[in-house]
């Protein structure tokens, strides 16, 4: 089978989530990052829409289009120090304005009640993860937690799907990936694992054509969907 081909979807033994876009809405909090890190050059704040098209890639990535979005490019040593500036403001702006989207908590607590391993793999750095998912009571209930800096490679890449799974001791065609993006889609596919979407996160490209194997409105939607599929065997 095609890597970019829908898989069949079965009862999940494992979950793995997607953080921004999917579990919280963090875009105001990342503006309130990239505005401060921009003020400190003389550049004009980004609206919330604008940086929310930058998420996804990690923060360096996020510095990079930011400067790019303000009419500025950056050497490779600028980009570096930008990068290394805007840790500690990333820091600053974790839980201020981030908020969970509608169904994450209750998701969250019913694969934890029906005892199906979960974990949250995230291009966001490891501590900002976490920071985020202790804030909102979530990570208790985590078997494992993978931020962009915890592997070489992350996502598009398989790294840290494959390196929450053998946490979590599922295999990838018996995990599904939850996210809201492209780039969710790709890392599923290259890692061999099934991938849903949801609604409403942080992706131009409208989520029915990003070629998932299963579409839901929200996350309070997920729960009903997957009972409705077959068990893994």
């Amino acid at each position: 089978m095609d890597a970019s081909t829908p898989k069949p979807v079965r009862m999940p033994k494992a979950i793995l989530f997607d953080l921004d876009g999917t579990l919280i809405d963090s875009a105001p909090d990342i503006t309130a990052a990239v505005n401060e890190l921009l003020a400190g050059s003389n550049l004009p704040p980004l609206a919330v829409p604008q940086v929310t098209k930058m998420i996804g890639g990690g923060v360096r990535k996020l510095v990079e289009r930011a400067f790019a979005a303000s009419g500025t490019s950056l050497t490779p040593a600028a980009l570096e120090q930008a990068h290394r500036d805007m840790r500690p403001i990333y820091l600053r702006h974790l839980t201020g304005l981030t908020r969970l989207l509608p169904g994450a908590r209750e998701a969250i607590a019913h694969f934890h009640g029906n005892r199906i391993p979960m974990a949250v793999a995230t291009n966001k750095p490891q501590v900002a993860a976490r920071t985020i998912l202790l804030y909102f009571g979530l990570l208790e209930r985590l078997g494992a937690l993978v931020g962009g800096d915890a592997v070489t490679n992350p996502k598009p890449a398989p790294d840290m799907l494959f390196f929450a799974l053998e946490k979590l001791g599922v295999a990838p065609a018996d995990a599904l990936m939850v996210g809201d993006s492209i780039s969710d889609v790709k890392s599923a596919r290259a890692a061999g694992m099934p991938v849903a979407l949801i609604r409403g996160g942080y992706t131009e490209t409208p989520v029915e054509e990003l070629g998932a194997d299963l579409v839901c409105d929200t996350l309070h939607d997920l729960p009903a969907a997957l009972q409705r599929l077959p068990t893994a065997a």
